[in-house]
């Protein structure tokens, strides 16, 4: 009896195995598997074509004394500077304003949200056309204010804004999103007392709402963070990552190296040099909140 009743606790405690197994399988096969290929690679010579050659960590050198790659990472950080940050801000208020009792406030959502059912290349070809030096929308409105034309796109100087500007058009509405669900679930008795207290609006939003919505700011921030520093769609299209490097992101860089130069070795050196960038700040935003709390 003893053993029978062993035997099926034995059978019960697999089928939550069983359940996993095929997720573990793709997951191991679609991410722990080329994960370390591509260190492997990292550590070699190689063109694709021909056999990998170990050189060690003479592509980490390279990269290191790298002009171009010091400047894609400066890139990155400036681009996820002009994003994450002012992509939190305006979802929060959005979400906040969206979640009163206001007139056509379903439509305002769903308004806001499409930019982010939108292919992305559809979204850098439309704005790629508002900016445009020659024919863009914006510098018309500039024409109409006595204004000269700014190359938005064709200028190193200026050439982040458009694309910044267009990743907030869609990552706004995500991120409104996730604050507009978390902000229904706060309890309306937090709220009544502090009324009762005498509280106004303003006083709400600061020891209320934003100290209960903790969570949800650490949510957003690693998320938008992890999009920054993998974005590379919007880019492409719209500049390509020039004009002359200006917004060559670390990703894009990847993408000329690996698939313009055929340098696999040192495309891959930069994604394990990305990956372990975004896996620290990870890392260190995560004890922070502990360590808040």
């Amino acid at each position: 009896m003893a053993a029978t009743t062993l035997k099926r606790r034995k059978k019960i405690s697999l089928i939550p195995y069983l359940f996993i197994a095929p997720n573990m399988i793709l997951f191991l096969t679609f991410m722990i598997v080329p994960l370390f290929y591509t260190i492997y690679i990292s550590l070699t010579k190689w063109n694709i074509l021909g056999t990998p050659v170990f050189i060690g960590l003479e592509n980490y050198q390279k990269l290191l004394t790298s002009k171009v790659f010091w400047r894609s990472v400066w890139n990155t950080v400036y681009y996820t500077l002009g994003t994450v940050p002012t992509s939190m801000v305006l979802a929060l208020g959005l979400a906040v304003i969206l979640n009163k009792r206001i007139p056509f406030r379903v439509f305002f959502r769903s308004a806001l949200f499409i930019p982010v059912v939108i292919s992305m290349v559809v979204t850098g070809i439309l704005w790629s056309w508002i900016f445009n030096a020659d024919y863009g929308i914006l510098n018309y409105l500039l024409s109409l204010l006595g204004l000269d034309p700014v190359g938005w796109l064709i200028e190193p100087a200026t050439a982040m804004i458009p694309i910044i500007v267009a990743t907030l058009w869609f990552r706004v509405g995500y991120n409104m999103i996730i604050y507009l669900s978390a902000l229904q679930g706060l309890s309306p008795s937090f709220y009544e007392a502090a009324r009762v207290d005498g509280a106004n609006g303003w006083q709400q939003f600061c020891y209320i709402t934003l100290p209960l919505l903790r969570n949800t700011h650490v949510f957003v921030l690693i998320m938008s963070m992890i999009y920054s520093f993998k974005s590379f769609d919007i880019i492409y299209v719209m500049t390509g990552g020039g004009p002359a490097k200006a917004t060559t992101t670390m990703v894009q860089y990847i993408y000329e190296l690996g698939f313009q130069t055929g340098e696999m070795g040192r495309a891959s050196a930069v994604g394990v040099l990305l990956l372990l960038f975004m896996v620290a700040f990870t890392l260190l935003q995560l004890r922070g909140e502990e360590g808040a709390k």
